[in-house]
């Protein structure tokens, strides 16, 4: 989709769809009063019949016989200055309602929103029509996706268009980026595997110079002692890959090349049964999403790509598959994971874990700044937290505030967990130095624990988004999340 930012005289912008704001007396902004007086009166009058409901982001679109634009989709604002909450309610009925249209252009920005400028709010309505113009087609056989292809934002003034083009762009790339990771996630196992994943990896880096990729396979794993990520595959045809993304934002914009990393990893099951502790079969296909923390990697890259910024990323990508075998782990196995610990393995369902403590001490030899692991991990994060926030564990209270701050200002929200040092004595085990689940209770925190042991040389953060990374029922699909806190927290540094 192409975005842009102008400052439009709407009484002669030409577009298929002009999105206006209605307070709850019907009075029109700025914008929508000129346009009203350009085609006739026409949109007061409809307004008065009472079509546009009166709860907070309703819509209606008009069809405009005069005037420039051949629509207005009118969205309720409410009484008074809207919440930062509110206003992304605007921006995303408002997206959904347009991405039937070619085009559109958002005045919505005439609205103050309480606690936010114009870079804030261009961002979120380029962030939501960027969301709502996803459509999965590639396995379709009429792979018709949505017609929206350009989106406007209006600066009602000409002295905000840098800040409000600046908010374009940032929500544009989080859109994209939220994309990739939708498009990866939604993708069957079938097509999506871990020699996929490094495929599209490499085809990323070719076509971009910032980024460069080196891809692990099962031999050079081995030979770096990965006994516990090895350990998840062992059932499964599909080889196993550790794949390096590494995106070098500081050798094109002046910074030090060699400035310390933020390490991103992403788990990567591109289909997960269970293993020999196989998981009931309803709803199962939505194993497929297992890896949603991988796309998010390959998510947060692409956005990076487009914005530029001059920041060192490394993205880590632990792609498996987990299947029961002959060959698959058994419950009661012991492993020796790179680290050097042993870990016994009391149900091989707890397999993203031992993919990523591997990986995790793998990321040491990048001397990081931060690493933050991204990982659909437990079910019991499920329970505890539903799908509107991803469950936030960190070993500096510093690091959990920015990451909490970053999904507050784009509404992909997190919420702070307990990683304190009286769960760790449910890991103990009796034959290895550590077993890979604990009781049923607290099962997202001792997960969490589980993996602290093998982040405790650097500062480190764990977002469990297994509530968060994906909608089951009418509208089953890959979310992005949590892409666009990942992506805002980068920007942030």
């Amino acid at each position: 989709m192409q975005f842009s930012a102008k400052v439009s005289d709407i009484s002669k912008q030409r577009s298929a769809c002009a999105i206006l704001a209605v307070d709850a007396k019907n009075r029109l902004s700025a914008s929508g009063s000129a346009l009203d007086q350009a085609c006739g009166g026409v949109i007061g009058k409809l307004l008065k019949r009472g079509d546009l409901g009166g709860k907070l982001a309703s819509t209606l679109v008009l069809n405009l016989v005069e005037g420039p634009a051949e629509r207005a989709l009118l969205v309720r604002a409410g009484e008074g200055a809207p919440s930062q909450a509110d206003f992304r309610k605007l921006a995303s009925a408002s997206a959904s309602a347009a991405r039937g249209f070619k085009d559109a252009c958002s005045y919505l920005t005439e609205l103050e929103v309480t606690g936010a400028d114009s870079t804030w709010q261009a961002q979120q309505l380029a962030l939501a029509a960027g969301l709502a113009a996803y459509k999965f087609t590639r396995c379709l056989s009429d792979a018709k996706g949505y017609p929206l292809a350009k989106f406007t934002v209006h600066a009602p003034e000409r002295k905000q268009l840098k800040a409000i083009q600046r908010g374009v762009g940032i929500g544009a790339a989080q859109a994209t980026g939220s994309n990739v990771a939708r498009e990866l996630g939604n993708l069957p196992g079938n097509i999506c595997t871990p020699s996929y994943l490094a495929s599209e990896a490499r085809s990323l880096a070719k076509q971009h110079a910032q980024l460069t990729t080196a891809v692990l396979d099962e031999k050079k794993m081995q030979s770096l002692g990965m006994g516990a990520f090895l350990s998840v595959a062992k059932g499964s045809d599909e080889p196993p890959a550790l794949i390096a993304l590494h995106y070098q934002g500081n050798n094109s914009k002046g910074g030090k090349a060699s400035e310390k990393p933020v390490v991103l990893v992403g788990k990567g099951i591109t289909f997960d049964t269970g293993g020999i502790s196989i998981k009931p079969g309803l709803q199962m296909d939505e194993m497929k999403f297992d890896m949603c923390g991988a796309a998010s990697v390959f998510g947060v890259m692409n956005a990076l790509l487009e914005l530029q910024p001059a920041i060192n990323v490394v993205g880590l990508v632990a792609a498996a598959e987990n299947m029961p075998s002959g060959r698959a782990s058994k419950p009661g196995d012991i492993v020796t994971s790179m680290s050097g610990k042993t870990i016994e393995i009391l149900n091989t369902d707890a397999e993203g874990r031992l993919v990523l403590c591997d990986t995790l001490t793998y990321a040491a030899r990048y001397e990081p700044e931060v690493v933050i692991d991204i990982a659909t991990l437990t079910g019991a994060c499920v329970i505890a937290l539903g799908n509107h926030a991803s469950g936030l564990y960190a070993n500096k209270d510093e690091l959990a505030k920015a990451l909490l701050d970053a999904g507050e200002r784009t509404g992909d929200r997190a919420w702070h967990m307990p990683l304190w040092e009286e769960y760790q004595s449910s890991l103990d085990s009796n034959f290895a130095d550590i077993q890979n689940i604990g009781g049923r209770e607290a099962g997202s925190v001792t997960a969490a624990c589980f993996l602290s042991r093998f982040a405790e040389d650097y500062t480190w953060a764990h977002l469990d988004i297994a509530g968060s990374a994906w909608n089951s029922g009418a509208n089953k699909g890959a979310t992005g999340r949590p892409v666009p806190l990942l992506v805002e927290y980068l920007l942030g540094r």
